[in-house]
């Protein structure tokens, strides 16, 4: 029987992650297909669910090199957060890509069969998956199932910060952790639309990185300077949109003192204790760092700090926009929308704790690319 990557949180506060054997998925209804995933990334979103708030410093593994079940402790508060998940053993994993081996009867689902797809859906560390065949991506001829396992998350995420961007009025962006995957592509984005993009990055090889990729405006968090760089960066390119993937700490805030003193620079306005009329926006749509968000005010009254998360805001933009955003990610899929990929995993090799330890860190630079259907 295939397998499927789960994971079980009990009541006794404790994370359990394994390999269960499932049902092979046939076509329900006439227009779903089935496919054979090949590939899936292990984005930090999937970490969320994969790891339930569990400190995986503590996790040890037992079972067998097939199947080896990974435990790991919850803290009281961790356990309490996850709610009614507590006692369900649940799949994990936004996307994939594969190739389709059964499909339903209707025309839709009959044109994909044989094809490579990309999928989003859940449930994607297995080795079947069974989607409506509306919700696959069919690959430009020639593409692997590796170059299209990440068509969904980052590349829609990045369009969606510049569509975001475009509907509330702002005409250029910050974004921190700015040499991920996503920030990479981000970047392309920008370069290829000619909107003025800040880059924050937390090292000087990730700064490099940036601007041998042609990024105009690049700033390191850990040099002495960093706040009067942003100042000037943000000035050069008007921002006052940013999105953060760090999340806690002291970033936020320091993106919004920027803005404010940038603003104050074009302005020079007499002084008003209210700060600019100029609308400021964060939002956080990461967690990186799991403290706190520490704002220091020192930027008038209108600023706002918020959440961002892509489906809520496909949810809202509508299926023609998204169909819209999801041709041109297609189309430019080995390009712009291009992933790179440090290591690959098998679903066993993934329960283990030398493999843990490497995607569990979200290190930049270290993305790692699951093989559920390997072997």
């Amino acid at each position: 029987m295939p397998l499927q990557l789960r994971s079980l949180i009990r009541p006794d506060a404790t994370l359990e992650l394994s390999l269960a054997e499932v049902p092979m998925p046939t076509p329900t209804h006439d227009d779903e297909v089935v496919v054979r995933v090949e590939a899936s990334p292990l984005n930090p979103s999937d970490l969320g669910l994969l790891f339930g708030g569990a400190d995986m410093a503590t996790a040890k593994v037992s079972g067998t090199a097939e199947r080896p079940v990974v435990t790991a402790s919850l803290s009281p508060v961790a356990l309490a957060a996850a709610g009614s998940r507590v006692g369900q053993s649940m799949p994990v994993g936004n996307e994939g890509a594969g190739t389709v081996v059964a499909a339903g009867a209707s025309a839709a689902a009959q044109a994909l069969l044989g094809k490579k797809v990309a999928l989003l859906g859940g449930a994607m560390y297995a080795e079947y998956r069974a989607m409506p065949a509306a919700q696959c991506l069919p690959l430009p001829d020639g593409a692997t199932a590796a170059q299209g396992a990440s068509c969904f998350v980052n590349p829609l995420t990045s369009l969606g910060m510049v569509e975001t961007m475009r509907r509330e009025g702002h005409s250029a962006l910050v974004h921190t952790a700015a040499a991920s995957n996503l920030g990479q592509m981000l970047n392309r984005i920008c370069l290829k639309d000619g909107v003025p993009l800040v880059n924050i990055v937390r090292k000087p090889e990730q700064a490099a990185l940036l601007r041998g990729q042609g990024a105009q405006h690049v700033v390191d968090s850990s040099q002495p300077d960093f706040q009067a760089a942003l100042v000037e960066a943000i000035a050069a390119t008007g921002a006052t949109l940013a999105f953060d993937a760090i999340g806690g700490g002291k970033l936020a805030g320091q993106i919004l003192l920027a803005m404010e003193a940038a603003i104050a620079r074009k302005e020079q306005a007499a002084y008003s204790r209210y700060g600019s009329n100029v609308h400021k926006q964060v939002y956080v749509y990461g967690s990186l760092d799991r403290g706190p968000i520490e704002i220091a005010r020192g930027f008038g009254m209108t600023w706002g700090v918020g959440g961002w998360l892509l489906f809520p805001f496909l949810q809202k933009i509508g299926p023609h926009h998204v169909q819209q955003l999801k041709a041109r990610v297609a189309a430019e899929l080995t390009t712009t929308f291009a992933s790179h990929y440090t290591r690959e995993v098998g679903l066993a090799e993934a329960l283990t704790l030398e493999a843990i330890g490497v995607y569990g860190k979200q290190a930049t630079g270290e993305k790692v690319l699951m093989r559920p259907s390997a072997g």
